[in-house]
This record gives C-alpha cells, sequence and structure tokens, in this order.
C-alpha cells in the first residue's frame, strides 16, 4: 500500500485538483481514496491499480460535484478555483505542467457536468483512450465519445485558454503590465487590454473584490488604476513577486499583513484578454 501511494499520490492529486478546482478538496479526496483502499484491500486493486485507483478519485469527485454546487450557489460573488504555485515548489510537484489544464481552462470547466468533466480530464490531461475512459466512468465507449464532444462544444475554443505559459515573451508582458499601472496612465493601460477583456476577483466575501465581472477596457482599466491608487494611498503592497502558478506566470501580491492577492492572467497576441484576482485567504494559503 505504501509503494501505491508513493507511485500513485501525484498523478491523482492532480486528476482530483482538475476535476474538482481545489487543491484542499484535491488532497482530501486522495486521502481518503487510499484509507478506504487500505481498509477493504480490493481485489480490483491488485489485478489493476492504476486504473482501479483512477476510477475510485473520479467517482469521489463526481459525487463532491453536488454538494460543490450548492456551495457556489451560496457563495459571496464570483467563484474562482484555487491557484498554487508551481516550478520549484516541490509540495505541488502534484500539478505536474505536462498534466496541466491551464487556470483559464479550470474556469471554463466550470461550465461542464460531472461527468462531462471527468471525461474531459481524462482524455485532454491523462490522455486516456475512450475504452479507457469508459471503463473508468461506467459508461459505453460510445457514451464517452459523445459526452467528449458535448464537453468540447459547451468549451467553444478553449484552445487559447492557457496563453501566457513560461516563456520569456510573457514574462516580459507581465513586467510591462506592473510597470504600466505603476506609471498610473490610462493610455498605456488600455493599450495593452483587448476589446473583450474581463476582469473577475474572488473575496468569497472575506476580503474586497468586485462581486460581479468587470467588462470593457475602460472599465477594467478604471478598477485596476484606482486599486493600485488605494493601495499606494493607504500603503497596502509591501511586495510584488512574478512567479509560477498554476504552471503558467502570475503575481504574488503581499501586503505587511500577508499575502493580499494572486493574479493570473490569459494573453493572447501581448493583449490581455482575461484576469483573474484571487483574494479569498482560503484560497492563498499555499503562497503564505
Amino acid at each position: 500500500m505504501e509503494h501505491l501511494y508513493t507511485q500513485y499520490k501525484r498523478l491523482l492529486l492532480s486528476l482530483a485538483y482538475q476535476l474538482t478546482g481545489s487543491f484542499s478538496d484535491a488532497e482530501d479526496v486522495v486521502q481518503d481514496v487510499f484509507l478506504k483502499v487500505y481498509d477493504a484491500k480490493p481485489e480490483g486493486l491488485i489485478e489493476a491499480p492504476q486504473a482501479y485507483l483512477y476510477k475510485m478519485v473520479t467517482n469521489r469527485c463526481r459525487d463532491l460535484h453536488k454538494s460543490a454546487t450548492k456551495r457556489k450557489e451560496k457563495y459571496v460573488g464570483e467563484w474562482l478555483p484555487e491557484p498554487v504555485p508551481t516550478g520549484s515548489d516541490e509540495a505541488f510537484e502534484a500539478i505536474a505542467r505536462n498534466e496541466l489544464l491551464s487556470y483559464g481552462m479550470l474556469i471554463l470547466l466550470e461550465q461542464l457536468s460531472a461527468a462531462e468533466r471527468a471525461v474531459f480530464v481524462l482524455r485532454e490531461a491523462f490522455g486516456f483512450g475512450y475504452a479507457d475512459i469508459a471503463a473508468v466512468i461506467d459508461k459505453s465507449e460510445a457514451n464517452s465519445r459523445k459526452m467528449y464532444s458535448r464537453a468540447r462544444g459547451k468549451l467553444g475554443n478553449y484552445d487559447q485558454a492557457g496563453a501566457a505559459e513560461l516563456e520569456t515573451e510573457h514574462a516580459a508582458w507581465v513586467n510591462r503590465f506592473v510597470s504600466v499601472l505603476e506609471q498610473d496612465d490610462v493610455d498605456q493601460v488600455l493599450a495593452i487590454l483587448s476589446k473583450d477583456v474581463v476582469l473577475i476577483s474572488d473575496g468569497g466575501g472575506k476580503a474586497l473584490s468586485a462581486v460581479n465581472p468587470i467588462v470593457s477596457p475602460q472599465s477594467v482599466s478604471r478598477f485596476l488604476l484606482g486599486l493600485v491608487r488605494k493601495f499606494a494611498q493607504q500603503g497596502g503592497i509591501s511586495q510584488v513577486i512574478i512567479r509560477e502558478i498554476n504552471g503558467q506566470v502570475g503575481l504574488i501580491i503581499y501586503s505587511e499583513q500577508g499575502v493580499d492577492s494572486v493574479v493570473l492572467f490569459q494573453v493572447v497576441n501581448g493583449l490581455m484578454h482575461n484576469m483573474y484576482i484571487i483574494r479569498n485567504p482560503d484560497k492563498l494559503k499555499h503562497f503564505s
């Protein structure tokens, strides 16, 4: 059992995180699954351990979906997935870049049913064939194909959801973004925003944030510059760090009290299409 835990924990955490959008929930799911198989020692675990564990984690995440949906319905403001520090942080080795669906994709996946999300993640992030997916979700291969097709239809053109990967040009863009905000120049801010830009912030009722998404370059620029001015007046920002978050370039903003915000971007052709600001302290504990 210890060998199985060591061998599969990383993969199972990655799977559960992408199915739930919460690393905290993912840790609970994987821990729960291993406790159950340790007690029961099922025959299927010995015959095909990877398939059995993937199936148990997927089913547990699907069970969580209903309660998670109810929690999100009562959530104050916009709900965003829990970000995680990746790269040099060994604690999050589970979110391996070659398995990771981007942060922007995690947000898009909220449109899918639990079953559709499972099929899409297994196919896109883990490269499962339809026969293997069918075995995991207890559906026919034909149904698995239909669910994958339906999921792709709901997500539309998702290929750009992961823009702003760890490339020199994107790191330079983030540096430019920070510099432009510091200069307090509206025209320069507008010049780096796409015409359909959307800013979403998540405070969870525990930190100040916009209750609804902010749309249009003018509204987003006013919001961002207003934040910078407010922080400057209150002496709120002590440090801004650029680092790898969810396999892409992001920002960690610190105040005198600790981590204030984590910021991620979707950048396409040098323009920001989406910006995500996570301020709910419950989702920032891994950055402290």
